[in-house]
């Protein structure tokens, strides 16, 4: 969710993309963002096999990027087969799991329960599961880059200041943000603020928050703070897999927001004294490339990110989710959707789906993932106090 939602802000804004230019005529080439220029994938490989670090970034539910990131892997890899890859899908005490599952001891199945990637993560396994199997196939190390979000939540709470050593689950501390990361943020702030406010119904008539006020708010500190600690983590993970063996490539795989224009996790690293960094992004060919963005990545790939989606989608309620010790709590709930039509709003507790407790990510995936086209759903949903009685409808043919 956050690299979708600082993609539009920090590129889909600078990118002008209402002037009708599109990157439709560089499909399947690379770019140089600070040129425009065209570049060779055979030259661009060749360099990236020798640098130590390659972020590779995505938008977590688009394909193309998810295949895209299995040719870059694959590329690299024919150059220089000493890699490891990290995930920021797994947090680090899902690494026993991920160590199984590239030694071969794993089925699919067992490795998405003990990795407990419903719960951890929510987003189809199907997407990333063609990169788990490279790094199995090949018996590469793959390294879980993420920390608990319960660390991170407790951050965006309380702020990192006010977390004792412990509390802090051996992160050193975070490199502060930029004043350019800082203003992405609060552009970020601000469209959730609103986001959450139209989804509960409460239409706004202050206008557009006030930017200035937004950055002097101790609630803002905190949600820098939270996503500090998430770049700190995944680029600690990073750092101590490249100590281990210098000589080796390591690749992650890790959403576009904590990459872009190097503020997030390659901040961190250079931080820590890591500079020899590349970020490689994909871009989708409906998107602006007339002038890319300064600074935006080392390279970036156009991918018809259309065409690659084109497979029969199966049913989808339309929201993202997290397991609590209370329930399957939606923490979004995309634009269009059944779940916005049928009246779910962010926050809400699902708690049971046709008559079937819903107590855990998975079974409420289960259920829905057995709807037939057509179907009418029955979903019992604590909001507040209140429990409600939505019908969640499903299109013919899930269109």
């Amino acid at each position: 969710m956050f690299a979708s939602l600082l993609l539009w802000f920090q590129f889909g804004a600078a990118g002008a993309a209402d002037n009708g230019s599109s990157c439709d005529h560089h499909v399947a080439q690379w770019l140089d963002p600070n040129t425009g220029e065209v570049l060779q994938s055979k030259k661009i490989f060749e360099r990236l096999a020798k640098t130590r670090i390659v972020l590779l970034g995505e938008a977590h539910t688009t394909l193309a990027h998810h295949r895209w990131q299995h040719y870059v892997l694959s590329a690299l890899h024919s150059r220089n087969a000493n890699m490891k890859v990290g995930f920021e899908m797994l947090p680090r005490r899902a690494q026993p799991a991920l160590d199984a599952w590239s030694a071969g001891r794993l089925n699919e199945t067992e490795f998405l329960e003990q990795s407990e990637w419903q719960k951890v993560w929510g987003y189809d396994a199907a997407l990333y599961l063609p990169l788990l199997h490279f790094a199995r196939l090949n018996r590469l190390p793959a390294i879980a880059l993420n920390i608990d979000r319960e660390l991170v939540s407790r951050v965006g709470q309380q702020g990192w200041q006010a977390l004792s050593e412990e509390q802090r689950m051996g992160l050193t501390n975070p490199a502060p943000a930029s004043d350019d990361y800082r203003e992405s943020l609060a552009e970020l702030y601000a469209y959730k603020q609103v986001f959450r406010a139209e989804s509960e119904g409460k239409a706004t008539e202050a206008g557009e928050p006030d930017l200035d006020e937004i950055k002097s708010s101790n609630e803002f500190a905190n949600f820098v703070d939270a996503q500090l600690t998430w770049d700190r983590a995944m680029a600690e993970a990073l750092a101590a897999a490249h100590r281990r063996d210098p000589s080796a490539i390591v690749i992650g795989i890790i959403g576009r927001g904590h990459l872009e224009y190097g503020y997030g996790i390659p901040h961190q690293l250079a931080d820590m004294g890591i500079e020899d960094v590349d970020v490689l992004l994909p871009l989708d060919a409906s998107d602006n490339c007339d002038p890319l963005p300064q600074d935006l990545a080392s390279a970036v790939f156009v991918v018809d990110a259309e065409a690659a989606d084109l497979s029969p989608p199966g049913p989808r309620l339309g929201v993202i989710i997290e397991g609590t010790d209370a329930g399957v709590r939606v923490k979004q709930v995309v634009a269009d959707s059944v779940a916005e039509k049928c009246g779910i709003l962010e926050g809400d507790l699902i708690q049971s789906a046709a008559g079937f407790e819903t107590g855990t990510n998975v079974s409420l995936i289960e259920i829905i993932q057995r709807q037939a086209p057509g179907t009418w759903l029955p979903l019992s949903v604590l909001r507040g106090d209140k429990t409600l009685e939505l019908v969640a409808k499903f299109p013919p043919g899930f269109e």
